[in-house]
């Protein structure tokens, strides 16, 4: 540490040419930051589920629904404590900008496989009573200031009523939370009408829903369960995908793409032009001090310390540059994740994990060869340029 102030003076000898380098790693771990929370966030999607339950879709594609005449096939598979049936709505509120992960349930079924949603006791009988009703998410009512009572017109992109129009007037009749933080962040944009109205109500695809939902009694069993479920409906004109909850999450996230793949190719190509830009930043400054180097090892300096001044540089250099950028990715998941209508991104300790060992391997990188240089110098060779 008693060298820390030569190190800083030698890093801010051209203060320009310094501070326009550290803007450009702000900026880059900003990137870096901000791309891997989104990446956890992609890869984290269902790890909040649990392995209790089992989804059934289509073979061909989830978009395609079975026939409800399934529901007593899949109710009887040994290991199955209860199914539940549900139909994507593709709704939003007054524009499509306004997005909310809407869902037509059987209201007692869906209630039965997640105990999670914590519902009223009132508010919970509404639901089940009241073909018209909805029960929405703390955040999203929050969000538009619904309160129970409301008639709140929802649209749906997808599915028209039989009179054509996609505009359905619903009945707030609970608001739900999440039985624990996780869960709550996911209220932000959840809605569940009830599946009769619905299905009676809509222009075409009567009879049918999107997906099923299996409670398992003993998790251990997820697999062989799954096996007999989809065993049952091969070679009909209903064959089915059983899966975990979680890969049914992550599969229909991967139907953006695949998000690692892109971040990943982003970040190699930001950090390729950071490294070249910080490597030739410690080059030319190891250039321009060569004199001086030869002056530090006449008064002594061995070899190795020499080197290690100019490695510290470009370890202070990254390290200012990366942290800086790092915490203002911080604040900025913090302030989106308190926004209407963004999902609840973190950095959490692996995204921290990667950039410290990016930051690391960067300075490295762009500080050895300099080093070796400044190492390797001779005294009279320097002295005489």
């Amino acid at each position: 540490m008693k060298y820390l102030g030569l190190i800083w003076a030698n890093l801010f000898r051209k203060k320009t040419r310094t501070l326009l380098t550290l803007l450009s790693l702000v900026s880059a771990f900003l990137l870096f930051g901000l791309l891997q929370a989104v990446n956890v966030l992609f890869n984290s999607a269902g790890d909040f589920v649990g392995a209790t339950r089992l989804v059934t879709q289509a073979r061909v594609s989830f978009t395609q629904a079975l026939p409800l005449r399934l529901l007593p096939q899949i109710e009887s598979v040994d290991g199955v404590d209860a199914v539940m049936y549900q139909q994507w709505f593709g709704g939003y509120y007054q524009e499509p900008r306004n997005f909310i992960a809407m869902f037509a349930v059987e209201p007692e079924r869906f209630l039965a496989v997640y105990p999670e949603w914590v519902l009223a006791p009132e508010q919970r009988e509404a639901f089940l009573k009241n073909r018209t009703g909805v029960i929405v998410g703390r955040q999203l009512a929050d969000r538009f200031g619904w309160k129970v009572g409301d008639k709140v017109p929802f649209n749906s992109n997808i599915w028209p009523q039989q009179n054509g129009d996609k505009t359905w007037p619903l009945d707030v009749v609970g608001i739900f939370d999440g039985k624990d933080e996780d869960w709550q962040r996911r209220t932000n944009a959840l809605a569940y009408l009830n599946f009769a109205y619905f299905d009676e109500a809509r222009q075409f695809g009567r009879g049918g829903a999107g997906t099923y939902t299996v409670t398992l009694g003993d998790p251990d069993r997820a697999a062989e369960v799954a096996r007999e479920i989809d065993r049952r409906f091969e070679n009909s004109p209903d064959e089915t995908r059983t899966q975990t909850e979680k890969d049914f999450q992550l599969g229909f996230i991967k139907q953006i793409g695949e998000i690692g793949l892109i971040v990943n190719a982003i970040l190699a190509a930001v950090f390729f032009t950071i490294l070249l830009l910080t490597g030739n930043t410690m080059a030319q400054a190891v250039r321009e001090r060569i004199p001086e180097l030869a002056i530090l090892k006449t008064l002594g300096f061995r070899d190795v310390q020499v080197m290690s001044f100019v490695l510290a540089e470009a370890v202070l250099l990254v390290m200012i540059g990366g942290l800086g950028g790092m915490l203002l990715a911080s604040g900025a998941m913090a302030v989106l994740g308190s926004l209407p209508g963004f999902p609840p991104f973190r950095m959490d300790a692996t995204v921290w994990t990667w950039a410290i060992g990016a930051m690391i391997g960067l300075a490295l990188a762009v500080g050895i060869l300099p080093a070796l240089t400044a190492m390797r110098l001779r005294i009279a060779d320097a002295l005489r340029r």
